[in-house]
């Protein structure tokens, strides 16, 4: 079986299956690389889209080869109006486009105006919209602050979220499970869905680590293979913990000298569970029995 059999979706090298502002996942490490931010590892500017990218770009944060990344949303090459309606909403496409930049210029400017200096706010971090996407019809993504770390969803142009009250609940399923989502409504973004992941945000010590913790969350929430009964609003913000968790070890591992202690023994059976989510997780399923 080729390489290219693992990356269903892949462009596979085929640079005219991609529009100018198409934004491209690594599915290796879920690293995306979008064309209005460019790429500061290879000192690509923004505006760069992906097919104009050198010959020899390689993933930043993997070093993954060009064809395993696969085409995340954002445009469509240039194709005869007839065809465009089945391949995109255009409607959902601008919203894509447009939503990020806007619910980063708005919790900005609550960022300035209301929360600095307030206890709970953790002043290393800034506000950042990570990996927004068209998924069932609608555009969502993960929204960074200083003080939350959320999921949110948007409503497409056949939703009617005008009725929704501020804090009211709703369950909504996804292929890794079931979450809760509480409605909210700003008249700059206008209604919205948003499910918490971390709330405060002091897990996290610098802006970098926070962002890449978000950027595992999407893949997680859209993969079915991480789905277990029950409602799943903290095993995905537990998900991203551990990997972000492992990721930090692998760091420091690396460049620590070599161990003068014992190594510790590899526990004799770890759980599915365990293995998605990190072997906190079956600690805390021990604690919470013994509750």
């Amino acid at each position: 079986m080729s390489q290219h059999s693992f990356f269903d979706g892949s462009y596979l090298g085929d640079r005219a299956r991609l529009a100018p502002t198409a934004r491209l996942e690594c599915k290796v490490c879920w690293h995306v690389y979008d064309p209005a931010e460019g790429c500061e590892a290879w000192q690509i500017p923004p505006g760069t889209p992906f097919n104009a990218l050198p010959d020899h770009w390689r993933c930043p944060v993997c070093d993954g080869a060009r064809d395993a990344f696969m085409v995340l949303d954002g445009g469509t090459p240039d194709l005869p109006a007839v065809m465009r309606p089945a391949l995109v909403d255009p409607a959902l496409e601008r919203q894509l486009a447009e939503a990020p930049g806007l619910f980063e210029a708005v919790f900005r400017e609550i960022h300035a105006a209301k929360m600095k200096g307030v206890p709970f706010v953790n002043g290393s971090l800034g506000v950042k919209a990570v990996g927004f996407r068209i998924h069932a019809g609608r555009v969502m993504g993960v929204l960074v602050t200083p003080w939350f770390m959320n999921i949110v969803l948007l409503p497409n142009a056949t939703d009617d979220w005008s009725q929704l009250r501020t804090g009211e609940k709703e369950l909504i399923d996804f292929p890794s499970g079931t979450y809760e989502f509480l409605a909210a409504n700003r008249p700059e973004t206008g209604p919205y869905k948003a499910c918490s992941l971390f709330s405060p945000m002091f897990d996290f010590s610098s802006m970098l680590q926070a962002v890449e913790t978000a950027e595992a969350v999407m893949p997680g929430l859209l993969d079915a293979g991480n789905r277990e009964d029950g409602t799943r609003t903290g095993e995905i913000r537990r998900r991203a913990e551990a990997e972000e968790a492992a990721r930090i070890a692998a760091e420091t591992a690396a460049a620590a000298p070599e161990p003068e202690a014992p190594r510790r023994e590899a526990p004799a059976e770890l759980s599915r569970r365990s293995l998605l989510l990190g072997p906190r997780a079956d600690a805390e399923d021990l604690r919470d029995g013994a509750a």
